[in-house]
Order: C-alpha cells, then sequence, then structure tokens
C-alpha cells in the first residue's frame, strides 16, 4: 500500500479524534471551543482528501475504504460526546437517527459489493450536503459557547435537525436504488 497526500489526509482525521475528545473534556479555559477548532480542521480535510485524490490520481481501493470509516468514526464519536454532554432526548434521538442511518447504509453498501451492485449505492448529492451540515452541525455544537452574541450552539442544533432530515432522505435514495436487489435475493429465498 503507497500512502499518499490523500490517505494521509483521512489518517490525519482518524488521528484528530483523541485529540477532540481529549480537549472536549479537558478542564482548561476554552477546552470545547479548542475541540470544534480540532473537530473543524478535520472535518476539512474530509472534503480535501477526495479532491486531493482525484485531482492527482491517488484514488485507491483502501482510500475508499479508509474514508468513509473515518468520517463516521468521526461523526459517531463527537456526537456520543455530545449526547452525554447536553443530555436532551430531542439530541438522543438526532443522534440514534444519524448513527443508525450510518450503520444501515454502510452494511447496505457491503451487501450490494459482494453481489457487484456497489456501483448502484456510490455517495449522491444528498449524502454530501448531509455530510456537511452534519459536520457544521457537530462543529458549532461542540463549541457551545456564543460568538459576538450568536448563539453557535443552537445554530449548530437546527444545523444537526437538518442533517438527521437529510440523513433520512438520503438513506431512503439509498434504499431505493437498492430495493430490486433485495427483493430479487428475497424472492430466490437466498
Amino acid at each position: 500500500m503507497k500512502i499518499n497526500l490523500a490517505i494521509m489526509l483521512t489518517l490525519f482525521r482518524i488521528a484528530a479524534i483523541p485529540a477532540v475528545v481529549v480537549c472536549f473534556y479537558s478542564p482548561i479555559p476554552n477546552a470545547r471551543p479548542i475541540a470544534a477548532i480540532l473537530f473543524g480542521i478535520a472535518a476539512v480535510t474530509d472534503f480535501i482528501d477526495g479532491w486531493v485524490a482525484r485531482r492527482f490520481g491517488q484514488t485507491s481501493r483502501f482510500g475508499e475504504f479508509l474514508d468513509p470509516v473515518a468520517d463516521k468514526l468521526m461523526v459517531a464519536i463527537v456526537l456520543v460526546m455530545l449526547v452525554q454532554a447536553e443530555s436532551g432526548w430531542f439530541e438522543d434521538i438526532i443522534a440514534m437517527i444519524i448513527i443508525g442511518r450510518e450503520i444501515t447504509v454502510s452494511a447496505l453498501r457491503e451487501w450490494m459489493a459482494t453481489i457487484g451492485e456497489r456501483a448502484n449505492v456510490k455517495v449522491s448529492m444528498a449524502g454530501k450536503i448531509k455530510t456537511t451540515l452534519q459536520m457544521f452541525g457537530i462543529a458549532f455544537m461542540v463549541y457551545h459557547n456564543d460568538f459576538f452574541g450568536i448563539p453557535i450552539y443552537t445554530v449548530g442544533f437546527v444545523l444537526l435537525v437538518a442533517a438527521a432530515i437529510m440523513t433520512i432522505w438520503s438513506m431512503f435514495f439509498y434504499l431505493k436504488a437498492a430495493w430490486p436487489f433485495m427483493s430479487m435475493q428475497v424472492a430466490e429465498g437466498e
């Protein structure tokens, strides 16, 4: 396996997760804003690594595997931290929707790959919008503090609600694309 810039950016995103966790729980002043900035920097690499891979011919099977793993780890871990820190039932429901969808779509993609139909459930524009809303929403909620009088946590919460809606919407498209193959497998008894 050749480590290129695109894979290094993805590995950075994974390595940033423990730093975000440590900062989030740290008793130092401005710990949560620092955690949010680290999360934001890591989130930006999600947009950059794909561009770098395509632009400079650095696409690879390993990169295609690692990129969504990094995203899902980052989102799930930080959502769990937010649920623990802000224990409201609505935050819990949103986290369940987002994490549940990620597990479902990952499993669906893996199954579609085993039957040779992975191309039918590739990343859609709805999935990209969902990811963007998630990353901004989570970063703002982690930041927590008001910023020049703007209630950043509330803005993040609204973005995360929009992300949860897009999560359901995008999952519908993935399931719709996979449904003919799923129904065929059920009909064949496999």
